[in-house]
């Protein structure tokens, strides 16, 4: 492929898509508030769109790529021409997908990452829409270069094995406990208030008040329907994102394929595997279920779904290690794991009361007697602080630290010794008092870093967390 090729046509036209995606709220900035003269917002509104439609297809005509003397070789630029080389030893994966406009010409689009590409926030290059086969054409052969500069990697080692792929029920319910009704909700929102200017909400609100007046029965089918409509919303959005989801091992690489819209193939080198996370929703844990995720050195600020990857989306507990461990064997999944102390407890109690006591005070009381039900939010806290303690703890091995904490979801983070960037350990003063500290431990990961963070531990524990980091140092 020593030839300079030009991408799809198609790429013209989803160029000028973006573009427009990224104009949209200058757009209707200048609509609304534009001049009262139609016919001069519809002038000038024709000649962008013109304008972007025709930059577009030119940038479309001047950009080629091709594959020469063991580089990726592109160029590119309107008026001013540039030449990027990309090294195949510098390349570190493929990402793969397949959007709507693709899939009826069988095209995809193709992400080039690079050692140093997470750092800048954007992917190293991006062919937008070339052919499968030119596609696979690509990785076999930056594939086959990587195999000449590791002469140790034999035939056996580069086979495809299947990790993992999903069902139909574990599909359904990954769906139906994913939590995306309350995004559903925002999404609603959101979009409804952009146009409150043109939609009378007080009338709507007062005809609202009027229906409320007749009937809690009434109100209360309303929220169900709307609550179920949503949940329906995002089960369907869940299953169309998340079908066909599998898991893959070729040589020293992990490759995820998934969608069903939207195809997208990821690929995570194993070597830039920072931690390993596993998090649990308060649906799926009472289940046995949970979420794993790999924490990459690839991704960025922008784009965290590289720098975060969903490795097995919905999973029992004790398949866990069965699955990873023959891939990601310097990993201990079975460690035992060490609780917070008892007597930190009272000072998770008093956290979850310092937060709730002084909200629930407020309607109490000014708005008595039903003020009084705000008492139930305190109740609450304090149980969901139990909950939070109960769920902190830690684990160590030679190599290995383990972090266990809750925020919403309840997250175990592993982390080799020498993946850690860094480590910190701090003690109030009433903290002191106790003998507990609290331990911080952040791995690199996208354009910046992420770890765990847990409250109360044994100070002696943490010591020797401290100790075990610093004597690898």
């Amino acid at each position: 492929m020593s030839e300079p090729k030009r991408l799809h046509p198609i790429s013209a036209i989803v160029n000028f898509l973006k573009q427009l995606k990224d104009l949209i709220i200058p757009f209707l900035v200048f609509v609304v508030f534009g001049s009262r003269d139609g016919s001069i917002q519809l002038i000038i509104s024709v000649v962008i769109i013109a304008f972007i439609l025709i930059s577009g297809i030119i940038s479309w005509l001047r950009f080629t790529y091709r594959l020469e003397e063991g580089e990726l070789r592109i160029e590119y630029g309107v008026f001013v021409r540039k030449k990027r080389y990309i090294p195949f030893d510098r390349i570190q994966s493929l990402d793969l997908s397949e959007g709507i406009l693709h899939r009826p010409f069988g095209l995809v689009r193709v992400k080039v990452e690079t050692a140093g590409s997470g750092s800048k926030g954007e992917a190293e290059a991006v062919l937008t829409a070339i052919s499968k086969d030119e596609a696979n054409q690509i990785q076999h052969i930056l594939f086959s270069a990587k195999n000449e500069m590791d002469d140790e990697v034999s035939v056996e080692d580069n086979q495809e094995k299947i990790l993992y792929k999903i069902t139909p029920g574990e599909l359904l319910l990954m769906a139906s406990t994913s939590g995306g009704v309350g995004v559903v909700f925002s999404a609603c929102f959101a979009f409804v208030f952009q146009f409150e200017e043109m939609i009378p909400y007080e009338r709507l609100f007062k005809g609202l008040a009027d229906v409320i007046s007749n009937g809690i029965l009434f109100i209360s089918i309303l929220v169900f329907i709307g609550f179920l409509i949503a949940w329906v919303a995002a089960l369907v959005g869940t299953m169309v994102k998340y079908a066909g989801f599998s898991v893959k091992n070729v040589g020293e690489d992990l490759i995820i394929t998934r969608g069903l819209l939207e195809k997208r193939q990821i690929t995570i080198p194993l070597h830039r595997i920072q931690a390993i996370r596993i998090s649990e929703n308060l649906i799926r844990q009472p289940l046995g279920f949970g979420t794993v995720f790999l924490e990459s050195a690839g991704g960025s600020a922008i784009d965290q779904e590289s720098a975060r990857v969903m490795i097995l989306p919905i999973i029992k507990k004790e398949r866990i290690a069965n699955i990873l461990t023959p891939y990601l064997n310097d990993y201990s999944f079975e460690s035992v794991i060490e609780s917070a102390p008892s007597r930190a407890l009272k000072r998770y109690l008093f956290r979850g009361l310092l937060y709730s006591l002084p909200v629930a005070a407020v309607p109490v009381i000014f708005f008595r007697p039903w003020g009084y039900l705000a008492l139930l939010f305190v109740l609450l806290s304090i149980a969901w602080a139990f909950v939070k303690y109960k769920d902190a703890g830690w684990g160590m091995d030679e190599s290995q630290l383990i972090l266990r904490y809750r925020a919403v979801n309840k997250t175990t983070v592993f982390m080799k010794r020498n993946r850690i960037q860094s480590l910190n350990i701090k003690e109030s003063y009433f903290q002191r008092g106790k003998e507990l500290g609290t331990v911080t431990a952040v791995v690199m990961s996208g354009s910046g870093g992420t770890g765990g963070t847990v409250v109360d531990l044994e100070k002696q524990d943490i010591n020797d967390i401290y100790k075990w980091y610093s004597y690898s140092k």
